[in-house]
C-alpha cells in the first residue's frame, strides 16, 4: 500500500478590491449635485393658509398706512379688498407709493396659488417703487 501523502492546500489569496475609482465617481456625482441644485426652478410653492373666505373677514394690515395685497387660490389679486388685474395693480401701487412713501405692502398668499402669481405681485411692487414688502405666511 502506497503511503498516503497529505496534501496541504496552499492558502488562496483573496483579490484586493480597488475602491479608488468608486470614490472618484461618488465625488464627481456629489460635485455635480452641488452645482446643479441651485439652478433648479420652482414652479409652485405651498404657503400657509391665506384669505380663505374670498373677500370677507380678510386680515387687516398691521398698521394704518400699509397696503393689503391678497393672492387667492384662483390666482386673482385684490388690493385693500378690491379685486384688480395685474395691469391695474402697478398703476394703483404707484399712486399708493406717492400718497404714502413709507408704507410697506403686505402680501397675503393663499397656499394653493401659483408661485408665478406671487412673483408677478412682487414684480409689480418693485416696479411701483417700493423697497420693502411683507409676506404674511400665517394671517391671524
Amino acid at each position: 500500500m502506497p503511503a498516503r501523502r497529505r496534501i496541504h492546500p496552499e492558502p488562496i489569496e483573496e483579490p484586493m478590491i480597488n475602491l479608488t475609482p468608486l470614490i472618484d465617481v461618488v465625488f464627481v456625482v456629489l460635485i455635480m449635485f452641488i452645482l446643479v441644485a441651485p439652478m433648479l426652478e420652482i414652479d409652485r410653492i405651498q404657503l400657509a393658509m391665506g384669505a380663505e373666505h374670498k373677500g370677507k373677514d380678510l386680515p387687516a394690515p398691521s398698521d394704518k398706512g400699509a397696503l393689503s395685497l391678497h393672492v387667492f387660490d384662483d390666482n386673482s389679486v385684490s388690493l385693500n379688498g378690491k379685486k384688480v388685474s395685474m395691469i391695474e395693480l402697478v398703476a394703483l401701487l404707484k399712486v399708493a407709493k406717492r400718497q404714502n412713501p413709507k408704507g410697506i405692502p403686505q402680501v397675503f398668499q393663499d397656499k394653493k396659488a401659483f408661485f408665478g402669481t406671487y412673483q408677478a405681485v412682487k414684480n409689480a411692487v418693485e416696479e411701483s417703487g417700493f423697497e420693502q414688502m411683507d409676506v404674511v405666511l400665517k394671517p391671524s
